[in-house]
This record gives structure tokens, C-alpha cells and sequence, in this order.
């Protein structure tokens, strides 16, 4: 349960492309926005801002490689943040609640995590595989940055039993036919006992989670969006979470 003295985030609706379901959809087209500023945004980015400042080494991870796909990842989420709702000049953006967050270049991912709800995580093909060389990983579910930065995917789905080598080499066949203007999206759904948004967990520590849909006073789901960078080539996975008090979810259908 929550404890006392917490500040709730919730969201009070979900999209309507990700209404609760039994058997979750596989990875599908984006049909909608790639990015989203919903009814939690403002209180989000307090628990962000917090999470950046106080917390950098946990939240941040950029290898130097990878620079350049993170300088345009953030110039492309520049590009759209206009139609959400934010007025982007040449060195500042204002944002939906009001804050003004300066351009700062010179850490685009750090300025990334100030300006959106999203999480964002840079995959670039490293050889056969793509490889995490940068992230903002502000609201983790149950896994920590520091243990997957810089490893290949099969890497940062250990433990996961189901994620055999086979289910590996489709998973980066898929990565592999990403295409450029079309992006990819999925959804999760998990129950927690706790609603705070920074879950990190060591992958060498249990779960303490509630995978049915009838545990927990709390559910959590992301909506996954992968997208292919025109210039670097490299694979983004934007993640946008959701946390709705059992009262407020929609009925199974």
C-alpha cells in the first residue's frame, strides 16, 4: 500500500487504445501521437524533476558514442512538442504547467527528462545486437538503469525465464525492420501493492509484484513506442506510465 504521508500520482483515465484486457495486443503500428501529455503531467514532472536533480547517477546514462542519437532524439521531441501544448523557442520551452526549462545541449537527456512525462531509452546496433547506450529512466517498473547500461537485449531481459534465444532473435529481427515515419507501440498492465512511480529493482532481487488482474489496490501500465531516428539510425523505446487506483480502471472486457 501506499505509505503514509505519500502523494498519490494517479491518472484518472486511460486512452482508449489502452483499455484493460485479458490477453494484452501484441506490438502494432502507432496509429495515434508518439508522445502524450495527459491529466498527471504536472505532478509527474515534480516526482521527475526531483528523481533529475537528487538523483542523476540512477536516472541518466549516456555513453559518449551516443551523443549524436541523443542530440536528435531530443530535436526531434522538440519538433513535436508544439501540437501538445508547449511553446518551444530558441533556448527555452514552456511547458503545459507553466514551468520554462532551458535548452541545454550540452545534456539533451537530462533536458528531455524536465520536458516530458515519457521516459526515454536509446538503442543502437552494436555489432549483431542493439546495445542501451542512453537513457532517462526517470519512473523504472521493477528495474534498475545502472544494470542494463550498455548491454544487449538479451542482456537486459535477464532474468526473464520466457526470453529464450529464440524469442531474443525475433526481438531483434524486429528492432532490425524498425522504419523511419513508422513507429511501433505496445502496452503492459501490472497490479502494485505501491503506487510511487520510481520502482528500480535489482534483477538479482524478487518481485514483488502482482502479475493477475486481481491483485493489488493499484494499476500500472506503460504505453511502449518504438521509433527509428532518421540520421543515427538508432532505435528509441518511449515509455509512457500510467497509475490508476482500482476504482478508476475501466471493466475487464
Amino acid at each position: 500500500m501506499a505509505k503514509r504521508g505519500m502523494t498519490l500520482i494517479l491518472q484518472r483515465h486511460l486512452p482508449d487504445d489502452m483499455r484493460l484486457t485479458r490477453a494484452l495486443p501484441g506490438i502494432q503500428p502507432e496509429a495515434g501521437p508518439w508522445l502524450r501529455v495527459d491529466d498527471a503531467y504536472a505532478a509527474q514532472m515534480v516526482r521527475r524533476q526531483a528523481l533529475l536533480e537528487k538523483q542523476p547517477y540512477d536516472v541518466l546514462y549516456l555513453d559518449r558514442a551516443a551523443r549524436p542519437a541523443a542530440l536528435e532524439l531530443l530535436d526531434t521531441v522538440l519538433n513535436t512538442l508544439p501540437d501538445l501544448g508547449f511553446e518551444v523557442g530558441p533556448h527555452t520551452v514552456t511547458c503545459p504547467d507553466g514551468r520554462l526549462v532551458r535548452l541545454a545541449r550540452d545534456t539533451p537527456l537530462n533536458t528531455l527528462g524536465h520536458l516530458c512525462q515519457n521516459d526515454f531509452v536509446l538503442m543502437e546496433k552494436r555489432g549483431v545486437e542493439h546495445v542501451l547506450t542512453g537513457a532517462v529512466l526517470c519512473l523504472p517498473a521493477s528495474w534498475r538503469l545502472s544494470e542494463k547500461a550498455g548491454r544487449p537485449l538479451i542482456d537486459i531481459h535477464v532474468p526473464v525465464g520466457e526470453y529464450t534465444a529464440d524469442v531474443a532473435r525475433r526481438v531483434q529481427r524486429l528492432f532490425d525492420g524498425i522504419q523511419v515515419g513508422r513507429p511501433l507501440w505496445r502496452f503492459n498492465q501490472l497490479w502494485y501493492e505501491n503506487p510511487e512511480l520510481f520502482q528500480p529493482r535489482s534483477q538479482s532481487e524478487p518481485r514483488r509484484v502482482g502479475a493477475g488482474l486481481s491483485k493489488g489496490p493499484y494499476y500500472r501500465t506503460e504505453r511502449q513506442t518504438l521509433l527509428r531516428l532518421p540520421q543515427t539510425r538508432a532505435v528509441v523505446f518511449a515509455i509512457h506510465t500510467f497509475v490508476l487506483a482500482r476504482g478508476d480502471v475501466p471493466a475487464l472486457r
